[in-house]
Formats: structure tokens, sequence, C-alpha cells
């Protein structure tokens, strides 16, 4: 794979993308792909399918660092007596249960999905339906009072339907973020308690995807490759510190309707862009 000034923007670009969008409920992988149909990169298939995963890895990275203190189980008082933090490791055990419905899905069925749903139509139209989901959520949500206000709140049984919800994203174009976001939002979970549980449940669900792709591909990368792969995963970082920043804030006090229009437009952007292609 041959690297010069162009290609290395469109890694650059391919980052923005991602750590823009790994958190926001609009599809990081969706749009990672689409981007690719008009920006491809001067990639093997074999490689570009797993950059497209590890590249998260970035953005998730970002999380671990921000949230470090309530992700981190262990608390020092001094340097030889650590003190178990007994709530985080509740926490982290509902993690893992959320994330056993996914993880049973992706080993079944994730070379069927990459082979026949990887494709436009597909993408535009979970950005639609997922799109009208969140619509029409916040609306009903208007007229509800959340049941579980803090992360802290989050049941073992809310946690499985949550990962329930989950398995919904292993569609290209709904969005992982997404679908934990609108699980948690009809079974009673705030805004703020399902943004945080998504964070949490994202760094096991990307680290476990990363390393069935890394496996997959092998791992005799060229020194161009790891080039891109590091600088994708290094912008991706840096964008997500950022956009995280902001969508904690945003959603105290919006709601995600706004997200759902986006994905309502760049879906059906989508269908034109492609179904004009047809008549060319």
């Amino acid at each position: 794979m041959e690297l010069d000034f162009i290609e290395i923007l469109k890694v650059i670009f391919l980052g923005i993308v991602e750590g823009i969008t790994e958190w926001l409920p609009i599809s990081s992988t969706g749009h990672m792909l689409l981007v690719d149909e008009f920006i491809s990169l001067n990639m093997s298939d074999a490689f570009k399918e797993m950059f497209f995963v590890v590249i998260q890895l970035g953005a998730i990275l970002a999380v671990v660092v921000m949230f470090w203190k309530s992700m981190f189980p262990f608390q020092f008082k001094d340097k030889t007596q650590p003190v178990i933090k007994k709530d985080t490791f509740s926490l982290w055990f509902k993690v893992v249960v959320a994330c056993i419905p996914g993880a049973v899905v992706t080993l079944l069925f994730d070379n069927y999905i990459e082979a026949h749903l990887h494709t436009p139509v597909v993408i535009a139209a979970a950005l639609i339906f997922y799109g009208v989901a969140f619509i029409v959520i916040e609306t009903w949500n208007k007229k509800r009072v959340p049941g579980v206000d803090k992360l802290s709140e989050i049941t073992y049984q809310t946690a499985l339907l949550i990962g329930l919800f989950q398995v919904l994203s292993i569609i290209p174009g709904t969005s992982r973020s997404g679908a934990t976001i609108i699980g948690a939002l009809l079974i009673g979970v705030s805004r703020v308690a399902a943004a945080e549980f998504t964070f949490f449940l994202a760094v096991p669900v990307m680290f476990g995807l990363s390393a069935i792709k890394l496996i997959k591909f092998g791992f005799d990368f060229t020194g161009g490759e790891l080039f891109t792969l590091g600088l994708g995963m290094a912008v991706a970082f840096f964008v997500s510190v950022l956009v995280i920043k902001l969508l904690m804030g945003y959603i105290k006090k919006h709601d995600f309707k706004v997200f759902g229009w986006y994905r309502i437009v760049l879906g059906i952007t989508v269908l034109l862009i492609f179904a004009g292609r047809q008549f060319v």
C-alpha cells in the first residue's frame, strides 16, 4: 500500500469522521462505509475491513482516559493499600451481562452481515428507520419520568435489556450507541445515564471486535499499514475527547431529536445519490 499526501489526508478525514460519529447516535461504521464510497482509501479489502473497526479503538481510549476515575474499580489511598470500589465492580459486571447478546450474535453472523448488508441501501434504510424511532421515542418520553435517573441505578435486568437492543447495531447504519440509547430510553433510563452506560459498554465491545478483526487479518502489517492505523486511531482519539464533552453538555438540556432528523436527511440523501448512479 503506497502512502502519499492525499492518502494521509484521507486517513485524517476518516479519523475525524470516526471521532465525531462514534459517540453520536448516527452510526460511525455507516458513515465510514459511506465516506469510503466517495473517498476510497488505497488499501486491500482485507485491511480496510479491519481498519474500519480497529480505528474505533482510538475513540474508545478517549472514553477510558476521560472516565478513568469512574471506570477503574480500585482506589489507592496510598501505594500499598488499594481500596476496591464495589459499585464500580458491580457496574462492570452489568456491562458484561449487557455484552453477552451482542457477542453471541456477532460471532454467529458477522461474516454474513459483512458479505451481504454492508451496502449503501441497507445503511440508508437503517439511518432513516432509527432516525424516525428517535423522534417518536423522544416525543413519547416528554410525558414520562425516567425510572432510572443515574448510572448506579441500572439493574442487571435493565443491563440485559439494553444489551438485547445493542444486538440491532450489527446492521450497518444502525449505530451501536444509537441502538443502546434507544433501548435505554424505551425502558425508562434517563438520557444522561443512557449515554454514560453506552460509554462503559463500548469499551469491552470494541476491544472484543477489534481483537476479532486483528486475528482475522493477521499481524503481518507493512510499515504503511501500521502508520495508517496509528494515524487514524490518534485522530479519532483527540476528536472524540472534544465530541464527548460537547455531547454530555448537550443532552443535559436537549433531547436526541436532532440526531433523528439528521439520520433521516442523510439516509434520504444517500438513497438519492445511489439511485442517481443507477441511471448514469
